[in-house]
Order: structure tokens, then C-alpha cells, then sequence
């Protein structure tokens, strides 16, 4: 009856508990398989009703509260009852009641805590507080999923502690789970909240980025290696990391995309050590490649950086700001006024970033930076002419918006702005940034 793959469901405190709780519960999965039936749902209830549409809509949509459902009994007859969906990690008990009684809510809350507890130590790695292998393995797939589905990169981080075996032959191996403990509170306070940090094995852990390319993973992993390099550790002191960084490809199996980032982190220890290498292919180029650009809409991706953040930060406003006119030109029923409004904070920005992206090209010395900066010129120039003949009634706003939208921010950047790009990722940032193939 136990058959599910979750660790906590293996405890026998919470077998005697759902088998025999007072009301009736259900153990859902995500494939709206049914996974366990306790024994007041097996007395009262027709297992088919499970199917229903209502059912599945409540389990798929958890809610504290308690909502009205009409359910079959195993008589035939049908009866009206009380019912609420809990997520328990990678399924849904369904709790079925004829009326909530301050009892059985109190019974309820004491199971679900216990599952709470249980599914935290089953996930976790007891020395470091990171969360497990184990862990890692349960919920990776769904990440992928969603990467696919949404059309989001997903990348991993792949770290090893450079010469630990020394650690421990030199100080102890209290020392060296000392050392495991403090990376892990490095790492975790310098990854986002979205980030997940996993003990691997051994001194090995894996940081898995949601909505994150290989690019971005980069910057993230020389984040960390840098504060791994500059932390203190007690008793030992200086101690640096190797990291390898693999953005994932849709195509490919889990265990081929641990085996390129597997890969990078070899050539980073290869390479000296104390260093971040990174495999530069990904979903996100292909997904870029594929949609380029579109006159109604244009959509950022983590491809189109160049590397200089004040020049990325720019560039993304663009598209938004282009977005944001577009917009306003095509609603109907609008005030006139909108688009007008939003074109002229588009100009405004575009003026701005030009200065910014030119005084840039000249710190670092770009050898086409006069042409660069004639191109700015004559885009600007044609801006000021189409707004002028549309203000006059001579041309259209769509004409304008259309030349800014293409011509200014997609066809500029995508063509003219990429032959700077090397510029910005010739220059690694310090502590030996290296790329991998």
C-alpha cells in the first residue's frame, strides 16, 4: 500500500498515522496516480471519484482552506463533504471529511508537521545543512520541465574544494567538516533565493540556477569562488575551489549535462585550480536563434549580453522600453496621448544610452568606435526626422515607433552593437576566469 518513492513515507510513525487517521485521505502524485488510500477512505468512498474533475482541480490547486465537494460512496449514494489538498514535496494528500471537527484539524496538523520534519531530514545532508543527492535527483526533472515549457535556461554550478584530502591529513577530519560547513554558509549567502545548494559527495556540492544561462552561471560561480577565496576558515585558513558551469540543452539527458559540467570542473582543476570553466552551449542560444526579432514584441534573452553590465542593463531597458511603446500604439480605445508619452521616455533613454555605450567603447579603446559612434549619429538624426514629419501630420507614429523598435533596438544591437562584444569578453574578470568548448 506504501509503494511511493518519497523517504518520509518509509517511516512507520507515519504509516500507523495516515493508515489509521480518523477521516480520509487520499495520496495523490503528480501524474494524478493515487499512490495510497487509508482505511477510512477504503470504508466510505468509491475510489473512481479520485477521477473527477473536481477532485483534480483541488489537487491540483492546494489550498489551506476548506472547499465544499460532492463525493460517491461506496453504496452508490453520493454525500456532501468537506475537503482540502496539502502538497506533501512530489504529491498531494487529499483530506475528505464530513464535517471538520477542531479534533481531527489538531490530528491533521500533527500529521502534516511530521511530514514537514521528516521530508527536511530526508533531504538534507545531516553534516553541512545542504540539501542532499537525493534531493537533488527528486527535483531536477521538474526543473527541466519547466525550462523547456517556459522556455527558460537552467544551469548547474559544479564545485570542489581544491586539495581537501590535504586538509584533512594536516589538520583532522573535524577540521576538514568544519571546512564543508563554512563553504556551505558562504555559498548560501551569496546565491539567489531561487538557487539551490546541494552536497554532491564528499567535498563536492552542485548550485542549480533556475532561469539561468550559462553566462549569468558564470558571473555566479566567480561570485563564489571569490568569497571561497577570500573567506578565513577557523583552524585551517585559506582554502579555494575549482567550480565547472554547464547551462543545460534541451535536448540532452540529465546525466549527458553532468558530464559536461563534470567535464568543465576537470579542466578548471587541470588548469591550476582556484579557477571557474565554463562550457559556453545552451538552451539559450537556441532559443535565441530561433526567435530573433519581432516587430510586435521583443523579447530579451540572456544571449544578447555582451558582458558589460552598465551596457546590459541599458540594452534590456530598451527592449522594454520598445515594448512598452509598441503597446501603447496598438491598444484601442487608448488616450492618443500613451503613445506619445512612452515614445518620448524611449527616445530619451536611447540618447542616454548612446553617451553611455560610447564613452564605454572609449575607455576600453574600440578600433571601429568612430563608426560606432557615426552610426548613433545618423540613427538619432532619423529618429528626429520621423518624429518631425509625424508632429507636422507628413508621416505616421507607427513609422517611428516601427524604425525604433527595428531599426534602433533590434537591428542595431543584434548586428552593429555584436561586433564589440568580444571587447568586454576578452577582459575575464580577476581570479582566472577561463571558457571550456
Amino acid at each position: 500500500m506504501f509503494e511511493h518513492d518519497d523517504a518520509w513515507m518509509s517511516d512507520p510513525t507515519v504509516q500507523g498515522l495516515m493508515l489509521h487517521f480518523p477521516v480520509a485521505l487520499a495520496l495523490i502524485g503528480a501524474d494524478d496516480d493515487v499512490e495510497f488510500l487509508n482505511e477510512q477512505f477504503l470504508r466510505i468512498f468509491d475510489p473512481a471519484c479520485l477521477v473527477s474533475s473536481e477532485v483534480k482541480k483541488l489537487v491540483r490547486h492546494p489550498s489551506e482552506s476548506w472547499q465544499a465537494l460532492r463525493l460517491p460512496r461506496r453504496d452508490g449514494s453520493t454525500i456532501e463533504t468537506q475537503a482540502r489538498a496539502i502538497r506533501v514535496q512530489n504529491s498531494t494528500m487529499l483530506v475528505v471529511d464530513e464535517t471538520p471537527a477542531s479534533a481531527s484539524q489538531e490530528a491533521l496538523e500533527h500529521l502534516h508537521a511530521r511530514i514537514i520534519e521528516l521530508e527536511r531530514l530526508s533531504s538534507t545532508d545531516l553534516l553541512t545543512g545542504a540539501w542532499n543527492r537525493a534531493h537533488l535527483e527528486r527535483v531536477i526533472e521538474s526543473e527541466l520541465s519547466r525550462s523547456v515549457r517556459l522556455r527558460q535556461p537552467v544551469a548547474l554550478i559544479l564545485i570542489d574544494i581544491d586539495h581537501f584530502k590535504r586538509v584533512n591529513d594536516t589538520f583532522g577530519h573535524q577540521a576538514g567538516d568544519s571546512v564543508l560547513r563554512e563553504l556551505v554558509q558562504t555559498v548560501t549567502v551569496s546565491i539567489r533565493s531561487s538557487d539551490l545548494l546541494f552536497r554532491w559527495g564528499g567535498e563536492e556540492f552542485v548550485v542549480l540556477a533556475p532561469s539561468t544561462g550559462y553566462r549569468a552561471a558564470a558571473t555566479l560561480a566567480e561570485k563564489l569562488r571569490i568569497a571561497m577565496e577570500q573567506h578565513a576558515f577557523a583552524i585551517v585558513g585559506k582554502v579555494t575551489m575549482s567550480v565547472g558551469v554547464a547551462e543545460h540543452l534541451a535536448a540532452e539527458s540529465t546525466e549527458i549535462w553532468f558530464q559536461r559540467v563534470d567535464k568543465a570542473l576537470y579542466a578548471a582543476k587541470g588548469g591550476g585550480r582556484n579557477r571557474v570553466v565554463v562550457d559556453e552551449s545552451g538552451s539559450s542560444d537556441l532559443w535565441a536563434a530561433e526567435s530573433g526579432s519581432s516587430v510586435l514584441r521583443l523579447q530579451w534573452m540572456e544571449a544578447y549580453e555582451c558582458g558589460e553590465p552598465t551596457i546590459d542593463r541599458e540594452h534590456r531597458e530598451l527592449f522594454d522600453l520598445a515594448n512598452a511603446t509598441v503597446t501603447a500604439a496598438l491598444a484601442k480605445g487608448s488616450d492618443p496621448a500613451r503613445p506619445l508619452a512612452a515614445l518620448d521616455v524611449l527616445l530619451a533613454h536611447i540618447v542616454r544610452h548612446f553617451a553611455d555605450e560610447e564613452a564605454l567603447l572609449a575607455e576600453h579603446g574600440y578600433v571601429h568606435f568612430d563608426a560606432h559612434k557615426l552610426a548613433h549619429a545618423g540613427l538619432l538624426a532619423r529618429a528626429a526626422e520621423l518624429k518631425a514629419s509625424a508632429a507636422a501630420g507628413a508621416g505616421t507614429l507607427g513609422k517611428l515607433i516601427e524604425f525604433l523598435a527595428v531599426d534602433v533596438v533590434a537591428n542595431h544591437l543584434f548586428k552593429m552593437d555584436r561586433e564589440f562584444y568580444p571587447l568586454f569578453k576578452a577582459m575575464p574578470p580577476s581570479g582566472q576566469r577561463n571558457r571550456a568548448a
